[in-house]
């Protein structure tokens, strides 16, 4: 397959966001696959702890209030957050759903960039984001 190169800052946020979802599905399957704690028929279950937008949208604004992007990133996430679509979250609300798309948006942004060691730093964090809270619920 022919790659063409792709400039990140004409990439639509919900473009972004699309492949920043692809991006940390795959992460995440991967995390749970080599944790070996899960059952096979149990994987997706466990998958919808880190991948809901619930999940999301709690990583991100935890790194927010973190100080923990950049401000290019920041930017990224911004715009995501803003970003219009044309559906409305069917288990979520409006604003929850808004940054998961920023989360996503950011991941699709580093992933497009070649940015893979801020890419693996980010999806790792919140993986553990994840985890930690699972674990004191």
């Amino acid at each position: 397959m022919n790659q063409q190169e792709v400039d990140v800052r004409q990439l639509k946020s919900l473009t972004l966001a699309y492949m920043g979802d692809v991006v940390y599905e795959q992460f995440v399957r991967e995390h749970l696959i080599r944790s070996g704690s899960v059952k096979p028929q149990q994987l997706h279950q466990a998958a919808v702890r880190f991948v809901s937008a619930k999940s999301q949208s709690a990583v991100i604004r935890t790194w927010l209030d973190g100080d923990l992007l950049t401000e290019a990133e920041e930017a990224v996430v911004r715009r995501g957050r803003n970003a219009k679509g044309g559906s409305t979250p069917k288990n979520t609300d409006v604003q929850t759903y808004r940054y998961s798309t920023a989360f996503e948006a950011l991941l699709g942004y580093l992933y497009f960039l070649n940015q893979n060691d801020r890419l693996v730093e980010l999806v790792t964090l919140a993986i553990q984001h994840v985890e930690e809270r699972s674990a004191t619920t």
